[in-house]
């Protein structure tokens, strides 16, 4: 038998086998997908040349129209009363958000979440110690791959013939407080590659739910990486899952002035960290914030509907590097009133945009948020 003929053999022993295998959805291991792919999808949200305050690598930024559709409504759940603690690290909980509150200042924990994402075999598309923001490159993971006799014998050998149909992007996101500690959030982005058409010749890639459950098991692990036990850090999430009450979406999208605006029944604070885990989890990409002002200045692309892209589909790919059209400054707005908070959209220069661009920034942001 020649090497080629034993070569194919071996790789269709190795599909048929893979069909009886199980995937191990509960272990996780990821692998960076930078250099597999060579897919291009046209996006609304990407980057402007980089102010020089700022040492980020680019990055390529998923749309947002395109992340709005592909996201479904999740029923939030009520914040528990009182943290859950171990030594300086806390995880809480807002709806179906989680964070740590670490007593410790975010220079020292920049450099531990850093490794802490290279250390899971994670490639870092993003470094901004001036913001506290960490993002992760596209990986997928590699504990969902049919654990069949051929992978598990030969191993490496055969490795690369191997793929999921998703891959994940992580952002992590420092915030210091006033009391002198550190809100850690960690936001999840899919995508899944899915057949385009009927005759099932071309696949496109497109976005998938968050997974909360992923940013928590991640928050877990984060913990360990700060000096909590294996056993504790499960014991708090457990602990965490078990004070959960489930309530009512608190958001909707409103018209104020003719401008368009997403009105939350809550106070700033919690606004404020729910609009910013939005933004982390829609792909949006954030310049600066001011909670002070409550502002988070952010780069958008609106969509060209004359584009060739649009007739092939928002989700031609999974990176891309050529946008169609000139980025553009936003800011944020999150302004309260008591009990009741607005969030709207300004331009660049602070005056109350009302274009399409912030309708459908406002559908994005009122989406996760729901």
């Amino acid at each position: 038998m020649t090497t080629t003929t034993a070569r194919l053999s071996l790789i269709g022993l190795a599909v048929a086998l893979s069909a009886c295998s199980v995937i191990e959805e509960s272990k996780i291991d990821y692998k960076s997908a930078k250099k597999a792919s060579t897919l291009e999808v046209p996006p609304d949200l990407t980057q402007l040349t980089r102010d020089t305050r700022y040492t980020a690598a680019p990055d390529r930024s998923v749309s947002a129209v395109a992340l709005a559709a592909g996201q479904q409504n999740q029923v939030p759940v009520v914040e528990r009363a009182a943290p859950l603690k171990v030594g300086d690290v806390e995880i809480m909980r807002d709806g179906n958000k989680r964070w740590l509150v670490v007593n410790r200042p975010a220079d020292q924990l920049w450099e531990p979440t850093r490794e802490f994402w290279i250390d899971h075999g994670f490639n870092l598309s993003q470094e901004k110690p001036d913001l506290g923001i960490i993002e992760t490159d596209w990986a997928e993971n590699r504990a969902k791959l049919p654990q069949d006799i051929i992978r598990s014998t030969i191993g490496k050998l055969f490795d690369s013939l191997y793929s999921t149909s998703e891959r994940d992007r992580f952002r992590t996101r420092l915030e210091r407080r006033p009391d002198g500690k550190t809100e850690i959030f960690i936001t999840h982005r899919g995508m899944e590659e899915v057949y385009s058409n009927s005759n099932k010749d071309s696949t496109v890639w497109q976005p998938r739910d968050a997974d909360p459950e992923l940013e928590t098991e991640f928050l877990r692990r984060l913990m360990i990486k700060l000096g909590t036990s294996e056993e504790q850090s499960r014991a708090l999430v457990a602990a965490d899952k078990a004070t959960a009450v489930q309530a009512a979406p608190s958001a909707k999208i409103a018209t104020i002035n003719g401008q368009p605006a997403v009105e939350l029944e809550e106070p700033f604070d919690r606004a404020w960290r729910r609009v910013g885990v939005a933004l982390d989890r829609t792909g949006f990409t954030v310049e600066d914030r001011d909670r002070s002002k409550g502002l988070y200045y952010v780069r958008y692309v609106a969509p060209n509907p004359d584009t060739e892209e649009k007739k092939k589909g928002w989700f031609s790919g999974l990176f891309s590097s050529k946008p169609e059209n000139k980025p553009s400054q936003y800011q944020i707005a999150v302004r309260s009133s008591g009990e009741q908070t607005q969030v709207t959209v300004l331009d660049a220069k602070g005056q109350p945009e009302t274009t399409q661009a912030a309708q459908r920034i406002v559908r994005v942001i009122a989406d996760d948020l729901k």
